[in-house]
């Protein structure tokens, strides 16, 4: 079995693109804070729906739907789960919402993550919940004509214990030390447990629930208020790319992560400057609220996209504020019911 030593990670030299996005990230978490102190009345609103989004989108990338009203009871754990779908998001939102809650009491250890597991799929009649797993298991695609062929063989089971055991303590030891900027080392890990692929069903979904976790936990608290999983979930196929790309050779430890490292460096401050720009659009007037949301959007936009801009105003007083642009002539409205689209006028 190959080893893990993060503590080496110290003496990597990153190309230009990974040091500037680590600056880029540690200044926004700065102008965070100062938003945070600002302007706290509309944080519940964004938290709120970013949860909402993760739960969505990372059970998505997955194949797992359900519809938008289901979703937002479920949520609100309004309604039972029906069926299969249901009680995977149910168990999602579960585990989401005891990150958000406890972080700070969750080390990273492997009976930390078996216990997430379980209850991320504590809703569905899954045996393997909490547990490794017991057979081989593999990471497959589809070619264009419909077959199934195997992209990378993770570890054996006898295996995977002790490479989790191992990739926790190299962690906690380099965060111990401090040597290693801890977005490097929370990357690093997230491609390890992917390649080690510890599970027999939802290695995506826990691989994002400890993302959250572990960008928590070092400070970094931009998934609270804008949903990571939705940013994947938008540039899937760059997820995957850099995944494929980084897994070459990490049986031999001849792997490179970068690729993946920059994929998730660009998603986080990408949430960031979402951050910001909803910050900025939120002013006293609700009116003049929603108007920098539309002014924001370019091409068709939803009443949904402008009301998610607007944490601190009501969907009701989003929708009359949109009627009135529309009733004034600076928007055009299309479609009806669920299929209304807007497009500013110029």
């Amino acid at each position: 079995m190959r080893q893990f030593d993060y503590a080496k990670l110290k003496d990597q030299l990153w190309d230009t693109e990974v040091v500037n996005y680590l600056s880029q990230i540690h200044e926004a978490k700065g102008k965070q804070t100062l938003y945070l102190r600002q302007k706290p009345e509309q944080l519940d609103r964004l938290v709120e729906i970013a949860k909402i989004q993760s739960t969505e989108a990372s059970n998505e990338i997955e194949g797992i739907r359900t519809t938008e009203t289901r979703l937002r009871q479920l949520m609100r754990e309004k309604a039972a789960p029906r069926n299969r779908d249901e009680s995977e998001i149910a168990g999602y939102r579960d585990a989401l919402n005891v990150i958000h809650e406890s972080f700070e009491y969750i080390p990273l250890i492997p009976n930390y993550i078996l216990q997430l597991h379980k209850i991320m799929l504590s809703h569905t009649d899954s045996a393997f919940g909490g547990s490794f797993k017991n057979v081989q298991n593999y990471i497959s695609a589809t070619n264009a004509d419909g077959k199934a062929y195997t992209l990378f063989t993770p570890l054996a089971p006898y295996e995977t214990p002790p490479a989790v055991q191992e990739i926790c303590d190299a962690y906690n030891r380099a965060m111990g030390e401090g040597k290693v900027d801890p977005l490097i080392l929370i990357s690093v890990f997230i491609h390890d447990f992917l390649c080690i692929h510890p599970f027999l069903d939802g290695n995506g979904r826990m691989s994002r629930l400890l993302t959250t976790l572990l960008l928590y936990r070092a400070g970094y608290e931009v998934g609270k208020y804008i949903s990571l999983e939705a940013k994947i979930a938008k540039n899937k196929g760059a997820y995957y790319d850099a995944l494929e790309l980084s897994q070459t050779g990490w049986h031999e430890e001849k792997d490179d992560p970068t690729p993946f490292i920059k994929y998730l460096l660009g998603t986080i401050i990408s949430a960031y400057r979402d951050f910001e720009d909803r910050m900025e659009i939120i002013s006293p007037s609700s009116e003049d609220t929603v108007r920098k949301a539309v002014e924001s959007r370019i091409g068709k936009f939803t009443k949904r996209e402008i009301t998610e801009l607007c944490p601190n105003i009501s969907a009701s007083t989003v929708e009359r504020n949109l009627r009135a642009m529309v009733n004034n002539g600076e928007l055009e409205k299309q479609g009806a019911g669920k299929s209304t689209v807007y497009i500013r006028r110029f």
